[in-house]
């Protein structure tokens, strides 16, 4: 297991993380999994024996279910606080009331507390924002998460899901009002889903945060189970009834078809090359893999020690290619004028 740095930070993670999501099983989330203790103490505990030290979790995972069965699972498996780094999101509703979602300071300071009570900790490691709330000043919100990370209950605050402009935005008022800074974004990203490369990566390179990557697999699209002639992507398993994230099937078969040839020469599985995939990408700190059961963890796991060389690599990014959006193609082309190129030129060295 290979341990990178969140962002900026100084802490350590795992390069794969172990997600909660499948963790119980209360209304939508049943579709994820609904796994009890029993099994969720193995799956813990497989991922630490294996190296891994970091686990991802939200207040939202079956209505709090999740947060309450991970902490239950370090407890009964007397894992040490210094040996695990936790990390829970927040935005979701909680409630019926109208102030029991977003990201007011009102929700996110109940939260905090609600989480850490669920949990059974004083502090979690990252608390992050699990989506945009329109309706909340993002300077509510960061004082909200500045104040947390002051009375120590989280060390380090990160975002998910938001556009490039919004943790730019987000970063810029950190500077001038000198609260905490993001240290991470976690986002969708797999060989079948690139759109972040357009604005994403490029400003998580430039302002130095970390990326964690949620649903590696595109929801189970990429496991190998699939095929074009029994297309049973909408017919059973978790897609069946929880169709996300959207996949392009059509051309994600053709990246399908090149993982398989390349799971064959090399005695993997399909799902390990699309984690090897992103593990290979430079811009990636930690991929979230989640499990029902300890064999699908094992699996996983082996991705770790599954190297692509470049040809792979370059096999696999032609079988979906990423075409340029404006304005990078702008971008790119503008800037050859700098390399001293011409326009429709390849840049001189």
């Amino acid at each position: 297991m290979k341990y990178n740095r969140l962002g900026r930070t100084g802490l350590k993670v795992s390069e794969l993380c172990l997600g909660t999501m499948t963790f119980g099983g209360e209304g939508m989330w049943a579709a994820m999994g609904g796994i009890g203790q029993d099994d969720v103490n193995a799956l813990v505990r497989g991922a630490l024996d294996a190296g891994i030290n970091f686990i991802d979790t939200a207040n939202v995972y079956s209505a709090g279910m999740s947060e309450e069965m991970t902490g239950k699972a370090l407890r009964d498996l007397g894992v040490a606080r210094s040996d695990v780094v936790v990390a829970t999101k927040v935005l979701g509703p909680m409630g019926d009331g109208v102030n029991d979602t977003g990201t007011s300071r009102y929700h996110v300071m109940n939260q905090i507390d609600a989480s850490l009570e669920r949990l059974g900790l004083d502090h979690v490691d990252l608390y992050q924002i699990h989506g945009w709330d329109p309706h909340t000043p993002v300077e509510e919100t960061l004082r909200a998460l500045d104040d947390i990370v002051r009375s120590g209950r989280a060390r380090y605050i990160g975002v998910s899901n938001w556009a490039a402009w919004q943790i730019a935005k987000a970063l810029g008022v950190s500077e001038r009002l000198s609260l905490q800074h993001f240290a991470s974004l976690q986002a969708y990203y797999s060989v079948a889903g690139r759109d972040l490369e357009h604005e994403i990566v490029p400003m998580l390179e430039s302002e130095g945060l970390g990326l964690m990557v949620w649903s590696p697999l595109a929801g189970g699209f990429l496991s190998g189970k699939y095929t074009r002639e029994d297309d049973k992507a909408g017919g059973e398993g978790r897609r069946a009834s929880f169709d996300f994230p959207p996949v392009d099937k059509d051309s994600a078969f053709d990246v399908i078809d090149v993982m398989r040839e390349i799971a064959k020469a090399k005695g993997a599985s399909v799902p390990q090359v699309a984690l090897a995939w992103l593990l290979a990408k430079p811009a990636v700190t930690s991929v979230i893999v989640g499990a029902k059961r300890l064999d699908q963890l094992t699996d996983n796991l082996g991705a770790s020690d599954l190297d692509l060389d470049s040809g792979e690599m370059d096999r696999l990014d032609a079988a979906m290619p990423n075409a340029p959006r404006y304005p990078g193609w702008m971008i790119e082309r503008q800037g050859e004028y700098r390399q001293g190129g011409k326009a429709g030129e390849a840049p001189k060295s």
